[in-house]
């Protein structure tokens, strides 16, 4: 396998978390200000919510900066709409 700059990759690694990062921010923005979560899934976003923090164990075992930084902001976008659907869904039978 090629050996890649540090700098690089991790630029790259950067890049790639702040892009999928920022892409559940208009989800996250658009379910707070109408305060309805109707349309979302709770159980996709535990699952996912799992996911990131076994991403996010990863990084930090692996000493990944890109991965930390990105899984970090990611688990709290991920827990706000578990949360927003928690309660935003009380009531609304």
């Amino acid at each position: 396998m090629p050996s890649f700059d540090p700098f690089f990759s991790d630029l790259f690694g950067y890049a790639a978390g702040i892009l999928t990062t920022v892409a559940f921010l208009p989800q996250v923005i658009k379910t707070y200000a109408s305060r309805s979560a109707r349309d979302i899934s709770l159980s996709m976003y535990v699952i996912f919510t799992i996911g990131i923090l076994l991403w996010l164990a990863h990084g930090l075992l692996a000493g990944s900066g890109p991965v930390v930084a990105a899984n970090s902001v990611g688990l709290v976008l991920s827990l706000s709409m578990v949360v927003m659907k928690v309660v935003f869904g009380r009531g609304k039978r």
